[in-house]
């Protein structure tokens, strides 16, 4: 038997940034974001041999360690070691089973999407169909959250694990005390039809770490720096506002949202945008995009920009000089899935 998941990757509309500690517990935080027909995948299979092993297709990379031992930090696989640990700690894995845990991307790692947080969803997605866990939505969201913050101290906000186990079109509110909730918004269908016509999403094909980013926006924040704390409060206005739009259909004004949050955003920390992702911005938006964003916490990966009135041919043909690509996607409503396979 063979136990399968996938879980979505997400474009974060607005707000982003607002959801990383410790600006959520102080001021409260708001994003809104859409999952996108790319995947996380996993497959998690009982095997005779007494061993763990750890097989990542994108990574090229595979690891073995013997069955029913904690696996030491610090190695390429951290992601896949850390729920693993986890779970031996918690008391819900056989010390004496054999797993293989192969896992791949539909792209690549550090690009913007919410891709360590998504895989994450996805491991642990296939590890409950597995040990047949009573985890729902909320749980598995947290549980990845405090993982991948606490056990692996990697830097980084909420609103990847939860929309990667949600799925769909989301307003995500985040408070002290880990308190988060998650609203579904009911989007007519013709507008996220329109949406997906109108966001052109382009690979700088240059990935990055996120943590640096991350924690120099968390040091703004303790640090009482004002222009960044209201550069944050500008974004969340913004998730806000992109949700009025976006359930009314005024769809002409996200690309003035999303033009607002670009400069705003590149307040809250340095290296957020550099002179390559300004360069693709400004002509992306002489092609005709009304504005854009960088995915994720910035300084590579992915970019994505709003094209009205078809301007999305004249868009793509001003990008055609930089080494990037665009992906194709659609919106999804639905978030992690697990399945059993036979064999």
């Amino acid at each position: 038997m063979i136990y399968r998941s996938k879980a979505p990757f997400r474009i974060g509309l607005a707000g982003g940034g607002t959801d990383v500690s410790p600006y959520s517990e102080l001021y409260g935080g708001a994003i809104l974001n859409a999952t996108i027909s790319l995947y996380a995948h996993t497959s998690l299979e009982v095997i005779p041999e007494p061993k763990i092993i750890f097989d990542s297709i994108d990574q090229d990379c595979i690891l073995e360690y013997p069955c029913g031992e904690f696996i030491p930090i610090g190695n390429k696989l951290d992601l896949q070691a850390g729920i693993y640990n986890r779970l031996l700690k918690d008391g819900f894995l056989n010390t004496t089973k054999g797993l293989k845990l192969t896992t791949s991307l539909d792209v690549p790692a550090g690009s913007g999407l919410g891709t360590s947080s998504t895989l994450m969803v996805s491991i642990l997605k296939a590890f409950t169909e597995y040990l047949s866990l009573p985890f729902g939505d909320y749980d598995i969201a947290h549980l990845a959250f405090d993982i991948e913050r606490n056990d692996l101290k990697l830097a980084g906000g909420k609103q990847d694990q939860y929309a990667a186990t949600f799925g769909g079109v989301n307003f995500m509110e985040f408070y002290a005390d880990d308190k988060v909730i998650v609203n579904p918004l009911r989007i007519r269908r013709e507008y996220l039809h329109e949406l997906e016509n109108n966001i052109l999403l382009f690979f700088t094909s240059k990935s990055r770490s996120s943590s640096a980013i991350i924690k120099e926006q968390q040091k703004n924040v303790q640090d009482k720096n004002a222009s960044s704390i209201e550069a944050m409060h500008q974004l969340k206005d913004q998730a806000r506002r992109m949700k009025e739009v976006l359930l009314r259909g005024q769809l002409n004004e996200i690309g003035n949202i999303l033009d607002f949050g670009f400069k705003q955003k590149r307040q809250t920390a340095q290296n957020i945008s550099n002179t390559l992702l300004d360069e693709i911005y400004e002509s992306a938006k002489e092609g005709g995009a009304t504005g854009g964003k960088i995915s994720g916490a910035g300084g590579g990966g992915f970019m994505f920009f709003y094209c009205p009135d078809n301007t999305r041919y004249k868009v793509k043909s001003s990008l055609k000089k930089y080494e990037g690509y665009f992906l194709d996607y659609q919106f999804t409503t639905v978030g992690a899935n697990s399945w059993r396979a036979g064999k």
